[in-house]
């Protein structure tokens, strides 16, 4: 029992983290109405910005007061860029664009930070006492309480700031009612400002000071707002108390967590304790706080809220299929090997962002488990093969069939859950399947993946491995750019008609208001299902290339992390186009265009995720429906002057040949 005790304290330090964190989410909400999904790269930012400080790593060194105080200064500099560069832009936006730059703001900073730190994970100079403390019987590290003390009287101070003073009372008056806001003269601008500063503040304090309890890399701090995110939703992202109590408590939970792993009778991997067991806790937290606390986010009085993008028509369906897939054929063949695989890796990018288009383009439900599902698909393929000697294209079909009917399993504990909620839930959902299912050696490949032969069909290779391998004669084989491009093209070709389709227009409808499809005769749930289920389908058929293509299957290709970068991808494209999924394809990670400007111009890696993090904000500002939408919209425009021109040319002919009353009278 001691014991037990022992880790719960223990878990202070961890559980102030968390509760840090998501205070600086609260408070963003409360001053913006934005979800902020960088907060925890902000902490990973201060943290980095005081171990600098404290190393030398600039050259010089400081002492702990003054690293401190310009690290605050660096964390509340990161919030007002964030404000000002794409917060205060896309405020009348639609909630998925508010997210979507708040994960813009994350990839940079992540990017950032690898590119100045490396991937070694840095030891953080403590700066609270390394003494202990006897606690019935007990040592414990007093750092742990005063991490808790400190969390708790910043929760207090929050509290009472926005009960009691002129701030609290104007934030709040301005989140339910911009517009009576305004008018009696303040500046939701203003007070979305201040907000962000403070929470950054939070953020970029309690990073500093749990820095040295937790790994400082590029991942461990920014991941940080998972559970962040169940307390706040615990909280309904606005009382600060419960958000602080939540975050104790799930920090608490961790480390009992981690203590039963340590026991004789908790389950193992190859003699080690299961993996992702913290994270499968998190995600069932976030469960219980959605049907405990209920599922929607309380409301805001925008002065203006915009929709999702617009979904349009397809047009020239055939031909455009068509000229593609000549496009890609000739390239298979010609290109270089290199070349070769970064456009089979662009064809398979695109089918899962095609996953995206049904689910979030199509019914606005953001979800973020796709990418998981896709590696669902791959392990599932690869024991298949290995295990059971399924081969192709049995076995294939058997790993879409288990992903489609997660998907709808998913689908199912998520119906009461919809747009931003949602995305809180599946990327929990996300984060604990990578660490729960592909990192477990049983279920999925563990450290080392998991292997997929190549699919051969009557005897003949389909895979990399074919003998026919383009003009150059290496590996990866033209024969599977085939598949995979006549894969691509028949979902493409399905998902775009699906707009036109009375389930598509269904999905609209559902998309635009529920209330309304329902009063209007539609099935909602059914809907929901249907796309989730579509989603899914498509979701895993791009895992099962996946695999082929690389041969082998690896719990890191399937993080939570690549997962939103891939969502950024999908917007930057154009989340609502099957065109935007090309374009997202051909952008996302080791695909054609990356590849392009590391062998030509040298840049690579992080820089392309730095870019592509930059591209997403710019994208936000200047065109909201991404890439394909804004062409769409071109085109649109050119086509109505073009008709205003011709009918223009037509009305002055005709006024021009009209008989006139003088022309009729005879001299």
């Amino acid at each position: 029992m001691k014991l037990v005790l022992l880790f719960a304290l223990l878990g202070l330090g961890t559980g102030a983290l968390i509760a840090g964190i998501a205070l600086g989410v609260v408070l963003t909400y409360r001053g913006s109405g934005i979800i902020n999904l960088a907060t925890g790269a902000v902490a990973m930012v201060a943290g980095y910005a005081f171990w600098s400080l404290k190393t030398g790593f600039f050259g010089f060194q400081l002492g702990t007061l003054p690293a401190l105080a310009i690290t605050l200064v660096v964390a509340t500099g990161v919030g007002a860029l964030m404000e000002v560069g794409a917060f205060r832009p896309l405020r009348t936006a639609s909630p998925l664009a508010k997210l979507a730059a708040s994960l813009g703001i994350l990839l940079t900073a992540q990017a950032a930070m690898l590119l100045g730190f490396g991937t070694t994970v840095k030891a953080a100079p403590p700066i609270l006492p390394s003494s202990a403390v006897a606690v019935v019987g007990l040592t414990v590290p007093v750092d742990r309480f005063i991490l808790a003390g400190a969390v708790i009287v910043i929760a207090v101070g929050l509290a009472a700031l926005y009960r009691w003073s002129r701030f609290g009372l104007a934030t709040r008056a301005a989140s339910e009612n911009e517009v009576a806001a305004m008018l009696v003269g303040l500046s939701p601008n203003q007070l979305s400002m201040v907000n962000t500063l403070l929470a950054s503040l939070v953020a970029g304090l309690m990073g500093v000071l749990a820095a040295s309890l937790v790994q400082l890399n590029s991942t461990t701090l920014p991941l940080q707002i998972v559970p962040a995110l169940a307390a706040a939703l615990f909280a309904r992202f606005t009382s600060f108390g419960i958000a602080c109590a939540a975050g104790l408590l799930i920090g608490i939970a961790q480390s009992l967590m981690y203590y039963a792993s340590t026991q004789s009778w908790f389950p193992t991997d190859q003699g080690n304790p299961l993996p992702g067991i913290q994270q499968l806790l998190v995600f069932l937290i976030i469960i219980i706080a959605m049907f405990w606390r209920g599922a929607s986010l309380p409301g805001r009085g925008e002065l203006v809220e915009r929709r999702l993008p617009s979904v349009p028509l397809p047009e020239r369906l055939l031909r455009s299929a068509v000229i593609a897939g000549v496009v890609c054929v000739v390239a298979l063949i010609v290109f270089p090997y290199d070349f070769r695989q970064a456009l089979i890796t662009s064809l398979i990018g695109a089918i899962i962002v095609m996953s995206f288009v049904v689910i979030t383009g199509y019914v606005g439900q953001i979800s973020v488990v796709q990418l998981a599902l896709s590696g669902v698909a791959g392990f599932t393929l690869s024991h298949l093969v290995t295990d059971a000697g399924i081969g192709f294209p049995l076995g294939p079909i058997i790993a879409v069939a288990v992903t489609t009917l997660l998907g709808v399993l998913v689908a199912v504990s998520a119906l009461r859950v919809r747009g931003v909620s949602l995305a809180v839930v599946t990327l929990a959902a996300a984060l604990a399947m990578e660490q729960f299912i592909f990192v477990n050696s049983t279920w999925g490949g563990g450290s080392g993946g998991s292997p997929a032969p190549s699919p051969h069909l009557f005897g003949v290779n389909l895979g990399p491995t074919a003998s026919f391998r383009g003009l150059d004669g290496d590996q990866p084989s033209a024969v599977f750019g085939f598949l995979v491009l006549a894969v691509t093209l028949a979902l493409g070709v399905y998902v775009a008609n699906l707009r036109r389709t009375s389930l598509g227009r269904r999905m609209i409808a559902v998309r635009a208001n529920e209330r309304a499809a329902a009063a209007a005769g539609v099935h909602v749930r059914n809907v929901k299902l249907i796309a989730f289920g579509l989603s899914s389908f498509v979701a895993g058929v791009a895992g099962t290339l996946y695999a082929y293509n690389f041969g082998s299957i690896s719990a890191t290709r399937f993080s939570a992390l690549t997962a939103l970068g891939l969502i950024a991808f999908a917007y930057i494209g154009g989340i609502t186009m099957v065109s935007g999924a090309v374009l997202a394809g051909l952008i996302s990670t080791e695909a054609l265009f990356p590849h392009a400007f590391d062998k030509w111009f040298g840049i690579s890696g992080n820089w392309a995720l730095l870019v592509g993090g930059l591209a997403l904000i710019i994208t936000l500002r200047v065109h909201p429906e991404g890439i394909a939408g804004a062409n769409y919209q071109r085109k649109q425009r050119r086509r109505a002057a073009g008709r205003g021109s011709r009918l223009k040319a037509w009305s002055s002919r005709w006024r021009a040949e009209e008989p006139t009353a003088t022309s009729e009278v005879k001299p």
